[in-house]
Formats: C-alpha cells, sequence, structure tokens
C-alpha cells in the first residue's frame, strides 16, 4: 500500500461521492485505495496480492510472504467492482461468476473478509 494514509473523513466522502455515481477520477482513486487501505487493516499479511489497476494493490492475509516475481495468491478486478463487493453491494461470488473478479492461487477466495465496514 502506498505510504500515504487516506484519512477516514476523506476515504468516507469518496466513497460516497462513487457510490452516487458522480466521482471524478481522484475520487474513484481515493475510494479504491480507502477500501484497500481498510482491507490491509482487517487481514494483514503477505500471502495475497489485492489488486484494482490502476489505482493499487495491497498484500493481506497470513500465511507464506510473496518476495518476488508473481504472486501466488493474487485478486484483481476492476474500480466499479471492488467498490461493489468490498461495500457489500454485490456478492464477491457473483461477481466472480459473472468474471468481474479474477483469483488465482489457493489463499485468494477473500469472500470471507467482504464487506468491510468505513
Amino acid at each position: 500500500m502506498a505510504a500515504r494514509r487516506i484519512d477516514t473523513a476523506d476515504g468516507r466522502a469518496a466513497l460516497a461521492a462513487v457510490t452516487n455515481g458522480d466521482a471524478d477520477r481522484p475520487q474513484t482513486a481515493a475510494a479504491v485505495r480507502y477500501l484497500l487501505q481498510l482491507l490491509e487493516e482487517k487481514a494483514p499479511g503477505n500471502s495475497v496480492e489485492v489488486r484494482v489497476p490502476p489505482f493499487g494493490a495491497v498484500q493481506v492475509v497470513q500465511g507464506p510472504r510473496h518476495t518476488g516475481g508473481t504472486p501466488p495468491n493474487v485478486v484483481e478486478m476492476d474500480a466499479a467492482t471492488w467498490v461493489s463487493v468490498a461495500t457489500g453491494a454485490e456478492h464477491w461470488a457473483d461477481a466472480l461468476a459473472a468474471g468481474r473478479i479474477v483469483a488465482s492461487g489457493i489463499r485468494a477466495d477473500i469472500d470471507a473478509l467482504l464487506p468491510l465496514r468505513p
């Protein structure tokens, strides 16, 4: 995660703009990063990399540490899908079945960690 922490009030404001459908790119980036920050706080670790290009990525979940190359456990999705599953507006399984989430590796199912509570 980037060194700059997103303040709770700023993160919630950005998230509100995204969920209301009137967010610009910087607000979308802030909302995505804020939710990734919450995930990182909820499930610290280094065994699963969650990517939301182009806005951010975090390593989460206790387990074997990834140190280089392609991580063995990767979750990747677009910003809209991330906000949707992270807030509980959409179920992980539905987004996964629809192909909007790409998850590889035995630890890549992060459904039990969602939704996040901002």
